[in-house]
């Protein structure tokens, strides 16, 4: 049990901190271009699918899916 929660408890670690720097950098295109908040949002759009990929591949590298 303790080692599936350090597993998911990581992945969800993971899953924040790589939303946190796509919604960083989107912010930063937001304030060079002037996008009036689009920025974020192609940050949270190119971010979601990124982190879930990354998950899925590392999951599968070290043998849990």
């Amino acid at each position: 049990m303790w080692k599936a929660f350090a597993i998911l408890s990581g992945v969800g670690i993971y899953l924040a901190a790589f939303m946190l720097i796509c919604l960083y950098l989107g912010g930063l295109v937001d304030e060079v271009f002037e996008l009036d908040g689009k920025g974020r949002l192609i940050g949270i759009l190119i971010g979601l699918p990124g982190a879930f990929y990354s998950i899925y591949r590392q999951l599968k590298h070290n043998g849990y899916i």
